[in-house]
């Protein structure tokens, strides 16, 4: 997927639907078959995502999203519990709160 170009901020289901996308990018569609992603699901949990999944998927929302977010600060400033309980609704509103500070 392209940068966004755009002033135009996505909803909450807009960015669901993208990140998804990504999951499923990065994961396989097979996987992604059997599985309920919604924005309760966990990274390591629900997904079973390993550490390599999610920087790929990590380096999807920083190409996608650009300079509107600062996904790897974001992250970083996290511990390792943090990380590991990490939702894909956490990260959802983390992008909500970047489009409306712009």
């Amino acid at each position: 997927m392209d940068a966004i170009t755009t002033q135009h901020k996505l909803s909450n289901e807009e960015i669901f639907t993208i990140l998804k996308s990504f999951i499923t990018e990065v994961i396989g569609e097979e996987f992604v078959e059997d599985m309920d992603i919604s924005r309760e699901s966990s990274f390591t949990r629900d997904l079973e995502m390993d550490s390599i999944e999610i920087v790929s998927f990590s380096e999807k929302v920083k190409s996608h999203f650009g300079e509107h977010i600062d996904f790897t600060g974001w992250l970083s400033s996290m511990d390792l519990d943090q990380l590991i309980n990490l939702k894909l609704d956490d990260i959802i509103n983390y992008i909500e709160t970047c489009q409306s500070s712009k």
